[in-house]
């Protein structure tokens, strides 16, 4: 056999794997491919990519393969065609469902707080001369989101070096003496990873454009460090804001705690924990009180290991995050878990999932809210996401702008609820 032929050969075998790999990627992001194992590590980067910019995905599965259909076979090049097609279909129903996000988050919000909310937050807070919906960030603008809103980085606020500084988002020319409500931004990353840059920047931008002050925070990390030293950590961080924020001109009687994934499972814990000792050691009288939490695709049970969590979660905690095998420390692990604190004293809650979430199944959400609304008294929307993954929230796409916008308006009607009680008090 010739060297032409085999060139010839590998180049349409080369050409229909290629479009197999991309249409498998169609696929997975329908029904990940993997969901446990390592292997569910890969299907949910990939899922994530093609769910939050399927219209790039597009882009670049039919510009590679119109650059080298010319070069195959008829036969082949058919069959690459249909199948690109087929893929075709399936990016853009996933375009479609993000950019119609709005619809099952607004449904979300009229089930939790009832169809007569406050569309926006128009008038509730002194908002910046020329301040209004920041832009869709994207993939692009990320780049340099930070250092439009960023002003105030790396303060201090506890003694563990880089692990305990804060970064402080608002526009420049916030009124200082305007007490801006608070949103405190907790990072996730499997609680071994993560940084307050890079994570909720959709979210934080929106909020900071409107005259929020937005704070981003570092935790000490596992394996080095060990539980409860994270949730220590955030519990210091926000004794420092109701203590310090004003100076930036917040409002330390209207914080709201969100954060995804492990900052899911930390903002909902700290949420429900208000000055609880086990977890202030050393600052037990200090106030850790909030108004709301919005976590997002958080871990809500660390109990529910056979149909509520990845596979290799609970090794994970075993060995690197609280370091006792859950067996014989099972109290540890149930204190862990937010749900176990829900009360009737329990803050208004906005939990958003993604339904194709891959590392952290839906029913780790849906029996929280459940747990939620049985007991708390105060307001509980849960939006459920069709078709989005993990980290739907971080990329700057259109199902990010539609949650940044629908967090404002719960947070909008909180906030106006408290403000009208405050004043009839």
């Amino acid at each position: 056999m010739g060297t032409a032929r085999i060139i010839h050969i590998v180049r349409q075998l080369g050409s229909l794997a290629v479009t197999a790999v991309t249409a498998a990627s169609t696929v997975n992001a329908y029904r990940p491919l993997a969901r446990s194992g390592y292997f569910s590590l890969l299907s949910w980067a990939y899922g994530l990519v093609v769910t939050e910019f399927p219209l790039q995905t597009l882009a670049s599965q039919l510009g590679g393969l119109a650059l080298t259909a010319r070069r195959l076979t008829r036969p082949v090049r058919m069959l690459a065609w249909v199948v690109a097609g087929c893929s075709a279909v399936g990016l853009l129903n996933f375009s479609r469902a993000g950019r119609s996000a709005d619809a099952p988050l607004n449904e979300a919000l009229d089930i939790g707080l009832g169809r007569d909310r406050r569309p926006d937050s128009t008038g509730l807070w002194r908002r910046p001369a020329g301040g209004g919906t920041a832009r869709t960030p994207g993939p692009l603008r990320m780049l340099r989101i930070y250092r439009d809103y960023a002003h105030d980085g790396d303060i201090s606020y506890g003694e563990y070096g880089g692990a305990n500084r804060l970064d402080i988002w608002r526009r420049p020319d916030l009124d200082p003496t305007g007490k801006a409500p608070v949103l405190f931004q907790i990072p996730g990353g499997a609680w071994t990873t993560g940084n307050k840059r890079g994570q909720a920047h959709p979210l934080m931008s929106h909020l900071a454009e409107l005259g929020w002050i937005c704070v981003a925070i570092n935790y000490r990390h596992s394996p080095r460090n060990t539980w409860p030293d994270h949730i220590v950590d955030v519990k210091r961080a926000l004794a420092w804001v109701k203590t310090h924020i004003s100076e930036y001109g917040g409002d330390p009687d209207f914080i709201a705690l969100t954060g995804g994934s492990a900052g899911g499972h930390l903002s909902s814990l700290a949420a429900l924990t208000p000055n609880d000792p086990q977890f202030q050691p050393g600052f037990e009288a200090a106030d850790t009180r909030v108004q709301a939490a919005v976590p997002f695709y958080g871990i809500y049970d660390f109990t529910r290991f056979k149909d509520a969590m990845h596979p290799k979660m609970l090794p994970l905690l075993e060995q690197m995050v609280v370091k006792r095998p859950r067996a014989a420390n099972m109290q540890s692990y149930i204190a862990a878990s937010p749900v176990t604190h829900v009360s009737s004293d329990a803050p208004p809650f906005f939990v958003l999932h993604g339904r194709n979430d891959s590392l952290v199944p839906v029913e780790q959400a849906r029996s929280f809210v459940e747990r939620l609304r049985h007991v708390s008294s105060a307001p509980v929307v849960y939006a459920e996401l069709p078709l989005a993954q993990h980290a739907f929230d971080i990329l700057g796409s259109a199902r990010a702008a539609h949650a940044a916008i629908a967090v404002e308006q719960f947070l909008a009607e909180i906030y106006a609820t408290r403000h009208c009680r405050n004043q009839s008090g």
